[in-house]
This record gives structure tokens, C-alpha cells and sequence, in this order.
């Protein structure tokens, strides 16, 4: 879905634990390059190839990646996303994420315990073979080098400014990212849409739901014409109010 000149919000599906889910990555480019927030599931590649081609933007544009954070939804088509381009992709992620994002240590959401739950939940249709391939993942999630680490309020020289806003909760080094020209709200897992509405981060995927709530304050300091979701999609009906609104109740 376009945004706005230059920025496109993508729809990416995937079966996942047995349901349908839509993720939100966004593509933003310019004359000079294209970069790409987040990278969806493991295995998404084509799907991604799929999004370029309907946002008009050639595969081969994309110059730069930014993780938004480490989680397995964010980080998964990344190697191949790098491994596929002609040419090199440098990635970008907080200083906080880097070290989950880049290997060195395990994913926070994704403990032995985690991974047996997450397993025992599959629906009894799930057929071995992919029950096995689940499992590899989980214990060996997907993995880059991060080139660049940014940090709070660093703005970024690309597609006219991209200001990054440490918005943690989430997970520790969470961020979210806003987009200059277009005023548009890259709000990764910060919150979600529901229904329509807007609302804050998820609290069975947050790791300290009281800082990422804190984090919403930071957010009424921009003026936001859409907010990009990873979860929910598009908001645009007053997005600054609403931020506001929800960065009030979080005091409570």
C-alpha cells in the first residue's frame, strides 16, 4: 500500500502457528536507493521479491536494511535478503540489538522453554517434516552482520532525513523510525493496530511493558500524518492525538 511518494507499507502473509498472520514491513526509496524496515519470517523471500515489484521499486534498488529488533518476525528473511542481492546490503540496528541480531547471543523471546511451548501448540495437523523444520529454526534462528549501529535521535541522510527514535519495551534496543518528508511513523512493534485502532505494544510479546509504555511519550514529539504498524497496518485518522491519548493512560 502506498504511503506516500516514496514510501510503501508491504503486506507480507505467513502461516504461523497454524494462523494466518500479516506483517507490515516498509520500503522507502528515492532516486539514489531503496531501503527496506525489517524482513518478516524466515523463508519470505519471494514474497518480498513480490512486494518490490507491486510497489514498483526494483529488487536490485535495495541498498540498505534497518532491524527495527531481534524478534524471529523482524529478522527472518535477512541472510536471504542479503545472500540474494547483486550487490552489498548494509544493515543497520541499535547498538542494544546487535549482538542477538548478529548471533552472539540467543534471542530473548526464544528460550528452551519457549521452544517447547511454541512446539507443543502446533496443531496436530502439522505434518513431521515441517514440525522438524520449526524447530530448527527456533534453535537456530536467522543471523547477519550489522554494518552500522544507530543510535536515539540520529537522524539518517537518506530518503530526504529518517530520524530513529529508541522506543525500547519491546524488547531492550527497540526502535522506531520517522520518516521526514512524508511525516509517517514507522512504528514497528511500539504499537499495533486492533481492529481499526491504535493502540500500544502487545503485552504477550512485550518483554517490560512498563518502559515500552514509557517509550509512547517520546512518540507525541513528532508530527505524525500515519503510523506504519508491523501488526495492524496503517493508522491515520489524527495519529498524534491518539499517540497522545495513549501515552496519557500509560501514567495511570
Amino acid at each position: 500500500m502506498k504511503i506516500a511518494n516514496g514510501v510503501e507499507m508491504l503486506e507480507i502473509s505467513a502461516t504461523v502457528m497454524g494462523k494466518k498472520d500479516v506483517i507490515h514491513p516498509t520500503l522507502i526509496w528515492d532516486e539514489d536507493m531503496a531501503i527496506l524496515v525489517d524482513t518478516g519470517y524466515p523463508g519470505q523471500l519471494s514474497l518480498f521479491r513480490e512486494a518490490f515489484l507491486t510497489a514498483g521499486v526494483p529488487f536490485e534498488k535495495l541498498s540498505k536494511i534497518i532491524v527495527t529488533h531481534q524478534d524471529l518476525d523482524h529478522i527472518g528473511t535477512l541472510p536471504a535478503l542479503l545472500a540474494e542481492s547483486p550487490h552489498r546490503v548494509e544493515v543497520l540496528a541499535s547498538e542494544e540489538e546487535t549482538p542477538f541480531i548478529q548471533g552472539e547471543k540467543r534471542l530473548l523471546k526464544i528460550s528452551p522453554e519457549a521452544i517447547d511451548q511454541a512446539l507443543s501448540s502446533l496443531p496436530d495437523t502439522v505434518p513431521d517434516k515441517l514440525r522438524q523444520a520449526f524447530q530448527a529454526i527456533l534453535e537456530n534462528p536467522p543471523k547477519a552482520k550489522i554494518d552500522k549501529t544507530i543510535a536515539d535521535q540520529e537522524e539518517l541522510p537518506y530518503c530526504g532525513g529518517i530520524v530513529v527514535i529508541h522506543t525500547p519495551g519491546h524488547t531492550p534496543g527497540h526502535v522506531s523510525l520517522y520518516h521526514k518528508p512524508s511525516q509517517t511513523l514507522i512504528a514497528a512493534d511500539a504499537l499495533t493496530v486492533v481492529d481499526g485502532q491504535l493502540l500500544g505494544p502487545d503485552p504477550e510479546t512485550t518483554i517490560d511493558m512498563d518502559t515500552a509504555l514509557q517509550s509512547l511519550t517520546k512518540l507525541g514529539e513528532y508530527d505524525i500524518q500515519a503510523v506504519l504498524c508491523y501488526h495492524g497496518g496503517l493508522y491515520n485518522n489524527n495519529p498524534n492525538r491518539r499517540i497522545k491519548e495513549l501515552a496519557l493512560e500509560s501514567r495511570h
